[in-house]
């Protein structure tokens, strides 16, 4: 049974399309159940019906025009429990509805099983028998398991259709969203641009080339390079390797004939299609075909195929790099966007971005609100490489990416984007007034920062001291560790442009979902292992320069701190802070003149939560991450767009963590600050401030808003809500407590404008 599985699974994901793929279903399942029917339900969301899709077994006629609205009939109740329905003879069940248009009368067993995908139900898996009689367990486990693994290949071939504006039944449809989760709020109307990695088959978009010959002499010129590269390997291992296995190298030039592989992309190419997408293409066929084959040796050769195709494709991008033009209007995509991505692309043709990995927590999304972009992470259903050049509206309030958007549809998100700048011009008359409630309890609003654009609209927004420098922002975009020469450079910068506001630079935080590309760390949970102040404790030498490197930046200015990330316990920060006095003294006998900067630690991991007080007695001053503590509190990989709901910092768990750190921090009379994203967020704001913060630390793009609902409520609300909230078990009641406290103060028209996890 394992075997039929596999083999069916193996021959749908080699199908060109939607329909090929369900018709290959309903053959292979009704072969493999000696069954006389298996048909496929399809849930039309645009004509809220169930859609006959493919039929072994029923009158072909039928299939794309016979449909159930839905709820109706024996597929219509599958569908809606969202669970099996096994019957001997189904025409006596009550919710049996007769289609006489299948022919299906002659059919009295019945089994139906839902086809789910992330909590949908797409559809419905059906198999018919003319005797009376219950399919058995095994049959019933059998199309369960089917149905499980082929959900996805069926959700991804809807969409794909989706993509080119067809519903299911081959209806004309616009207006189709896809859900991921808000990575910065705000919307965006543009032009789609897909970055592709470097040499990898699955990652390349679809692109059309003007000049077909020109590609294809291009891609020939690759195409020869690497069989002379195949010659040269044959040659080189000669007197190496017996006869039989050098022979392996002279098929390799085979394939890549003229009248194999080679010609085929070739042909593609004259389609109209470009050099790097059309090898990936005719790649991906022949390693679909090779899986497919059930001799093992053979479907091993699927490896040579692909390492010969990659080789190509690497000499295609590097001949001729695939640098995209970026229009006015880009709206950015990628399998997993970076922040060297970002900083590639023009800022100012920059209008949304879309990952279809990551969430609304990583680290880009975080880079991605500092830059005020409206954003999506983890779109995992959306048929990116097909997107290129296509108009798309991006949904940063609601996490969704609408494609073949309809006029009606466009013109409602331009009043939207209308409203989102008379929003923007309304706050900014409050950058100059003190950040203070109704009831004059004054708060200080700092900003966190990882560019030095990221400074100059932080000063323009009037903050008054920058929280969080993220120091690795350098590190990521560069391709080696930068020099301590280097690293002074950008410090100082940063602190005399923000001078003499403080400045709170983190010392190196890498790890996790921060990698550096030519310093690789392979982990099998990256979040639970060598990351923060563990790898840079590990290499003193790079922390060392660092630290050095802030402390000489900021001599004659005086506004530098330095906090450590990632702490879990007191022996960290105390080599930690022994490393910096020991290059503090190193730069006093340089003949620097210069104080001791203040020193903090961030306050991410649960264990750090609980050692608060004793943390504290060490150093000058505590800051709360809220997105780590978040994460590792609930146990939420934020990356993970399958779990992205679960991640909520309105969790009574998270904010009674919060009011514990705050309580401890004071006890020890040191000043406690909060850099996470929740600061970010008007309604989070209000019970920061209640708990009794004296820092809220945010992206720039925040701050006036954050301001203007502190400004518009008293201490004692913020506090009635806190207790009213911490009383509270559940978070959705939580957050609509605090929806309800922002709508009576007169301030819920920012409700739009930022919402938090």
């Amino acid at each position: 049974m394992l075997d039929r599985l596999r083999s069916i699974v193996q021959e749908v994901n080699t199908a060109k399309d939607l329909q090929s793929a369900l018709d290959i279903i309903v053959n292979r399942v009704r072969g493999a159940l000696a069954t006389q029917v298996c048909s496929i339900y399809l849930l039309d969301r645009d004509f809220h019906c169930h859609v006959l899709m493919a039929s072994e077994g029923l009158k072909k006629e039928a299939v794309g025009r016979v449909s159930l609205e839905l709820g109706d009939g024996l597929v219509g109740m599958v569908a809606k429990h969202a669970e099996p329905l096994n019957l001997r003879d189904a025409p006596l069940h009550p919710n049996y509805r007769f289609l006489e248009e299948t022919g299906e009368e002659d059919f009295h067993a019945f089994l139906g099983v839902p086809i789910i995908h992330h909590r949908s139900v797409l559809g419905v898996l059906v198999v018919q028998h003319r005797e009376r009689r219950r399919f058995d367990e095994g049959e019933e486990a059998f199309l369960v398991t089917l149905s499980a693994q082929l959900a996805g290949v069926i959700a991804h071939a809807e969409a794909t259709g989706a993509i080119e504006g067809i519903s299911p039944s081959g209806q004309r449809i616009f207006d189709t969203a896809f859900t991921g989760v808000s990575g910065c709020a705000g919307v965006a109307i543009g032009t789609s641009v897909v970055v592709s990695p470097l040499a990898e088959l699955d990652h390349i978009p679809e692109r059309m080339v003007d000049d077909v010959d020109a590609e294809i002499e291009f891609f020939n010129s690759c195409l020869n390079a690497v069989r002379e590269e195949m010659t040269e390997l044959n040659e080189q291992v000669a007197g190496q390797l017996v006869e039989e296995e050098r022979q392996l190298f002279d098929a390799y030039v085979r394939i890549l004939d003229d009248d194999a592989l080679g010609n085929e992309v070739v042909e593609r190419i004259r389609m109209g299609n470009w050099a790097q997408g059309a090898l990936a293409y005719v790649a991906n066929e022949h390693l679909r075909a090779f899986e497919l084959m059930e001799d093992e040796y053979m479907r091993e050769r699927s490896v040579d195929i692909k390492d010969l195709c990659a080789r190509v494709l690497s000499h295609l991008q590097q001949e001729k790099p695939a640098k995209p033009e970026y229009p006015d209007d880009t709206i950015l995509i990628s399998e997993e966007l970076t922040a060297s991505v970002l900083v590639e692309a023009p800022k100012g043709k920059l209008k949304g971005l879309i990952s279809v990995t990551g969430s609304g927590n990583s680290h880009v999304a975080i880079l991605a609100r500092t830059m005020g972009i409206p954003t999506v992470m983890g779109a995992v259903d959306l048929p990116y490489h097909q997107l290129d050049g296509k108009k798309l509206i991006v949904d940063g309030y609601k996490g969704e990416v609408v494609t073949n958007p309809s006029e009606h549809l466009l013109e409602q998100f331009r009043m939207t984007i209308q409203e989102q700048e008379e929003l923007t011009r309304g706050l900014e008359g409050l950058k100059d007034l003190p950040c203070e409630t109704a009831d004059k309890h004054r708060v200080s609003l700092w900003v966190n920062t990882g560019l030095m654009s990221d400074v100059l609209r932080s000063l323009d927004q009037g903050a008054e001291g920058i929280g969080l420098f993220r120091t690795e922002v350098p590190f990521l975009i560069a391709e080696r560790f930068p020099s301590e020469q280097e690293q002074t450079e950008i410090y100082r910068e940063q602190l005399a442009t923000f001078a003499p506001k403080p400045v709170t630079m983190r010392t190196l935080d890498i790890g996790g979902d921060k990698a550096l590309s030519y310093f690789p760390i392979e982990e099998a949970n990256p979040f639970l292992g060598w990351r923060g102040i563990r790898v840079t404790l590990d290499h003193p030498e790079i922390f060392s320069a660092q630290v050095r490197a802030m402390m000489r930046a900021s001599i004659g200015l005086e506004n530098l701190q330095i906090m450590l990330p990632m702490v879990s316990n007191v022996r960290e920060v105390e080599t930690a802070i022994g490393l910096i006095r020991k290059s503090y003294h190193e730069l006093l006998q340089e003949g620097a003149e210069l104080p001791f900067p203040p020193i903090g630690v961030m306050i991410e991991l649960p264990a750090a939560v609980y050692q608060t007080r004793a943390l504290a007695s060490m150093v000058d001053f505590v800051s709360i991450g809220s997105n780590d503590l978040t994460q590792y509190l609930l146990a939420v990989d934020r990356n993970n767009p399958r779990v992205a709901n679960l991640f909520s910092s309105y969790h009574p768990a998270v904010l009674n963590a919060l009011q514990f750190v705050v309580d401890q921090a004071h006890t020890e009379n040191k000043p406690v600050s909060i850099c996470g994203e929740m600061a970010g967020n008007p309604g989070a704001a209000v019970l920061l401030v209640a708990m009794g913060f004296d820092i809220l630390s945010m992206n720039a793009a925040a701050l006036l808003k954050v301001k203007s609902v502190i400004r518009s409520m008293t201490l004692e609300a913020g506090r009635e809500l806190l207790h009213k909230v911490m009383q509270m078990e559940d978070e959705q009641l939580i957050r609509n407590a605090v929806d309800m406290a922002l709508y009576e103060a007169g301030v819920d028209r920012l409700l739009r404008s930022q919402r938090i996890n």
